[in-house]
């Protein structure tokens, strides 16, 4: 008696079966992240407030409805925030059947991209960011005076705290297309030079200062993250 191995399915069924499965889980995640963001907004004059103390600025605003427009994107930032452990969840729900996740895979999954997105952002939050914003208003002088809008502000230290975060989820997106067949671990292994190159322009691009330092800051911690990623895909015995 023989058995059959049912064969992966092609790229563009898996991605079929993806997109099928993450539709089913929108509504509920917008319904989660509009009530989460109602309710956050009533708290965000004190979440605002201690934003403002940890970097020391004195803020300003230009137009009627900024102050209000700004306190909804920060009672959304800390809405996602909160919520990345269920957004991730769906998101690995649903790579789970077309790409062939164990349930034991996708807990680990849901953990760890859980966890480095965590660590990102409070990388970001309490190391690069307080160092950007104090060499960025290092230009400031007698002729230059800052006046800093509240809602650029917060558009700023959202936007590169969220960036913080996905970025760090590298090894994760390494481990699952080595074990998902569309990247080899000998390709991270033999590319470490383009590695290096590509972690240096998303590094230049994302960092909020263009100096060698908070590259550093970003880049620095992504290499090991990348290095991480080939270690862990070995202790797998992931090829």
């Amino acid at each position: 008696m023989t058995t059959t191995v049912a064969e992966p399915a092609p790229p563009g069924k898996r991605l079929l079966g993806f997109l099928l499965e993450i539709r089913k889980t929108i509504l509920s995640l917008g319904c989660g992240i509009g009530l989460g963001t109602f309710g956050f907004y009533f708290l965000s004059p004190a979440i605002f407030a201690t934003v403002q103390n940890h970097l020391h600025q004195k803020l300003a605003f230009f137009t009627v409805a900024e102050p209000f427009v700004a306190h909804v994107k920060l009672a959304l930032f800390v809405t996602l925030f909160l919520l990345m452990p269920w957004i991730v969840f769906c998101f690995w729900r649903a790579m789970a059947r077309p790409f062939g996740l164990s349930t034991k895979a996708l807990t680990a999954f849901v953990f760890f991209t859980s966890l480095l997105f965590y660590l990102g952002t409070l990388f970001c939050y309490f190391v690069t960011l307080p160092f950007g914003v104090k060499f960025l208003l290092g230009f400031e002088s007698e002729q230059l005076k800052s006046i800093i809008s509240v809602g650029k502000f917060v558009s700023f230290v959202t936007i590169f705290v969220l960036a913080f975060g996905l970025i760090f989820e590298l090894p994760i997106f390494m481990i699952f297309f080595a074990r998902a067949g569309i990247c080899p671990r000998s390709t991270f292994e033999k590319n470490r030079r383009y590695a290096v190159l590509a972690i240096s322009i998303v590094a230049a691009l994302l960092t909020p200062t263009p100096d060698v330092v908070n590259m550093m800051l970003m880049g620095a911690p992504l290499y090991l993250l990348y290095e991480m990623g080939i270690i862990v895909l070995k202790i797998m015995k992931i090829n």
